[in-house]
């Protein structure tokens, strides 16, 4: 019975499937136009969102519902008022206005969040084909953002290059002046430096008639002179350059007679107060001695008594660079320099104290007693030049022991050696320079 009624059912579909191949107007005519499918879609009236209208969001509508018309297609309205969001989901015939806006892609098939504006104000809006598929809201660009080109990252990134290599350039063109510009200025200077006789300490030149900074000659008529003439000699004092225990030392301008008042010598003058004659006395003397004359001991041009001012000068060499001190203090010296400075200072002491000059003629030592930075001058070529010599002393032969027992002990505290102890003069100069 079962099979019969298995027979029957196939042998009458038959006739329905070849109906359905050579004719399917008459198949559609065979149900009612109620039956055509319809889209389901989201349909929920406005509600308040938590989406703020960035990347994608779901809509939170609970309710689907199928749409009325064959034609309407699944819309989602998303809005922002003062900071608030909401979401409207609904059926719609793309073929009219909703909200005053007409519809475009709503062939979509997802959900494609546009921006529209209407009498009420700007929203966003889409339309779409697939079931419920207003309910998966992408917002495509940003609510309030644009998306950067990425042409600028590329320009970025290809001149990062170029900028790098123009900033070596730079250095390596900065370094290069600098150095050139470092290297010119020792050639000038090395090109005007008096340059030193032989590789070694050489100062076979003491016989010599010495020449100072400025060009004077030392065999001048008021070298190593009491200037006895009842006229003092034209100098103009300038400016103070040092003062110490028993004088002060000013830069001064030394006119000669019939020049012009642009024409003039840079002196230094040394001012000894009336109360400071014996010191005075003492440096004018040993300073008189002609085989004094040396490259390393300051250049003396002659002794003034200044009664009128009770004032007693004395008139030698200036030396712009200062003292020893100053100059250590404020430069920084290259070690070719500092075996110059050093090597000069050794052979003014040398010379200071041997009994014989370098051209073997006899000369009384002197000692200095009081050797330290403060009185080394550093004259333009960077040699030393020993200076104050007002607690000096002359080892002739006229003096006695008991006039070296009474000389007592000279000098400044830190740079006087243990001989001092011992009355021995020589060897502490030694000590000091160190």
């Amino acid at each position: 019975m079962e099979q019969r009624g298995f027979s029957l059912l196939w042998w009458g579909t038959i006739p329905f499937l070849f109906i359905s191949v050579l004719e399917p107007s008459r198949v559609d005519g065979m149900f009612p136009p109620s039956f055509s499918l319809k889209k389901l879609c989201k349909f929920c009236d406005v509600e308040s969102s938590s989406c703020n209208g960035t990347g994608s969001c779901l809509s939170n509508c609970s309710i689907t519902a199928i749409c009325p018309q064959e034609e309407e297609v699944c819309i989602a309205i998303w809005r922002k008022n003062e900071g608030n969001y909401s979401i409207e989901t609904l059926c719609h015939d793309p073929s009219k206005p909703l909200y005053g806006v007409e519809l475009d892609d709503y062939n979509s098939s997802m959900c494609a969040m546009k921006e529209k504006k209407s009498s009420g104000g700007p929203f966003f809006i889409c339309s779409c084909t697939e079931e419920e598929c207003n309910d998966n809201l992408s917002f495509t660009p940003m609510v309030g953002t644009t998306i950067e080109s990425p042409v600028v990252p590329v320009i970025l990134v290809s001149l990062l290059p170029l900028l790098m290599l123009a900033v070596v350039v730079i250095g390596v063109f900065y370094w290069y002046r600098v150095h050139r510009q470092r290297k010119l200025t020792q050639e000038q200077w090395d090109s005007k430096k008096p340059k030193r006789k032989g590789k070694g300490l050489d100062c076979s030149d003491a016989c010599a008639i010495m020449m100072d900074d400025d060009g004077s000659d030392s065999s001048s008529t008021h070298a190593n002179n009491l200037n006895h003439n009842t006229e003092l000699l034209p100098i103009e004092l300038d400016l103070q350059v040092g003062k110490g225990r028993f004088a002060e030392v000013y830069k001064a301008k030394l006119r000669q007679p019939g020049s012009s008042a642009d024409q003039f010598e840079t002196v230094a003058v040394k001012i000894f107060p009336e109360e400071e004659y014996a010191s005075w006395k003492n440096e004018k003397d040993i300073f008189s001695d002609i085989d004094l004359r040396h490259d390393n001991v300051l250049h003396f041009l002659t002794a003034e008594e200044r009664k009128m001012s009770n004032q007693y000068w004395l008139i030698t060499a200036f030396h712009p660079r200062g003292n020893l001190q100053e100059y250590l203090t404020r430069n920084l010296v290259s070690w070719e320099d500092l075996r110059g400075l050093g090597g000069s200072l050794a052979c003014g002491v040398a010379h200071l104290h041997s009994d014989h000059t370098a051209c073997g003629r006899p000369k009384v030592p002197i000692v200095h007693r009081d050797l330290k930075s403060s009185n080394i001058l550093v004259k333009q070529d960077l040699t030393c030049c020993l200076c104050d010599f007002g607690l000096g002393l002359r080892l002739d032969n006229t003096l006695t022991v008991d006039d070296l027992a009474n000389s007592g002990q000279v000098g400044t505290a830190r740079y006087m050696a243990p001989e001092v102890g011992t009355a021995r003069y020589m060897a502490p100069e030694v000590w000091s320079p160190g």
